[in-house]
């Protein structure tokens, strides 16, 4: 009996499971969308959704710090280096601006590298991506930007 009502408990989640993954909507195209209430067209991009780190094996850690947005919509990206730092060959830094442009910037590879990047007044997304010298690539860094709100 108890091992009736525990497949059938498993059989039910993995349907739930199933279904509310098949039943929402995705918008991809980059054409302005009306924005309720704030009369400033919101751009609907694929780029703005955030995406999972890569797991770095721990001779290659590093870190890269994604700075707070200052009022100018600027985002300073810092490399603060680790275990792994001497085998980073490049770190590259992908900004997807919520007007639908994209901007590339290359940061040093030494401890304390710091590139700023113009973003928005509105949250965009930073990608920070580290090629090591065996020839892995690493994405550490996957964050959005919000603009900073006067308090």
């Amino acid at each position: 009996m108890q091992y009736r009502i525990t497949v059938s408990l498993i059989i039910l989640i993995c349907a739930a499971l199933a279904i509310a993954g098949c039943t929402g909507t995705q918008n991809t195209s980059a054409a302005p969308a009306a924005a309720s209430g704030t009369g400033s067209p919101v751009y609907s991009t694929g780029n703005m959704v955030v995406s999972p780190t890569d797991s770095v094996p721990d001779y290659n850690q590093v870190m890269a710090d994604v700075g707070e947005k200052d009022y100018l919509g600027n985002i300073p990206v810092i490399f603060q280096g680790g275990m792994g730092q001497i085998h980073v060959k490049k770190i590259d830094v992908t900004l997807y601006r919520s007007d639908g442009q994209v901007k590339t910037a290359t940061i040093g590879i030494k401890k304390g590298d710091h590139v700023e990047l113009e973003g928005t007044k509105q949250t965009d997304r930073v990608v920070v991506r580290v090629s090591m010298d065996n020839g892995q690539s690493y994405t550490i860094n996957d964050v959005m930007s919000p603009y900073r709100t006067r308090q």
